[in-house]
């Protein structure tokens, strides 16, 4: 579901160096690399292998989005797009910006290509969890137009 258009969305960092994010189909080791570098992080969960990215980047509901500075990766996040009875349901996960780019308006581009993805693909919203402590990254979501909503969250461990 998600618009395969690998055209990168140019931006500036707080520097002026350009940073690029691009919707990547087929990772690279490097990609595999440099996400194993942002992921720690981000969580506890072990970063994906290349194989595991690759079946992760080239899947039709996900959308696998790289934030590269300098030549490398610097910014992550995917956007899962599946068509279910009652619309078309849009969901970011796993966003994650290296420390020391945070700030610099990476998370920002990050967020606005995966709006415009959702968008292009049929969503008419698009939802995000993040976990309270993660003060600056609710503050970002807030400013770009995320509300809180009144529900609950629940999960069920199947290990």
């Amino acid at each position: 579901m998600p618009d395969r258009d690998e055209r990168p969305e140019a931006g500036e960092d707080a520097d002026g160096g350009d940073v690029s994010v691009e919707l990547v189909s087929a990772p690279s080791a490097a990609d595999a690399a440099g996400l194993s570098r942002l992921l720690p992080q981000l969580s506890s969960a072990p970063p994906p292998d290349h194989s595991v990215l690759v079946r992760i980047a080239s899947a039709s509901a996900t959308a696998l989005l790289l934030a590269r500075a300098r030549g490398e990766v610097v910014g992550a996040l995917t956007l899962v797009v599946v068509e279910i009875p009652t619309g078309v349901r849009a969901i970011i996960e796993d966003v994650v910006v290296d420390e020391a780019w945070r700030g610099r308006g990476v998370g920002s581009a990050l967020v606005e290509r995966a709006l415009a993805q959702a968008h292009t693909a049929g969503a008419r919203s698009v939802d995000l969890t993040s976990r309270p402590s993660r003060v600056a990254a609710n503050r970002l979501y807030e400013r770009m137009g995320f509300t809180r909503r009144e529900t609950n969250v629940w999960r069920h461990d199947l290990r």
